[in-house]
């Protein structure tokens, strides 16, 4: 079963940020906790890899 998120565009004079959530569902069963550090990898343009440092 899959999740949808929305993204959201944060812009700023000088920058722009894009961000988006990631359901309580998905963080409980990832066992996620606050401030955790992800590191995100680009795998093709469908497709984001996400990992644990």
């Amino acid at each position: 079963m899959g999740f949808k998120t929305k993204i959201q565009l944060i812009q700023r004079k000088d920058s722009q940020q894009w961000l988006f959530n990631i359901p309580a569902a998905i963080g409980a069963a990832l066992e996620l906790k606050k401030g955790e550090t992800l590191d995100l990898t680009i795998k093709g343009k469908n497709s984001l890899i996400i990992r644990r440092f």
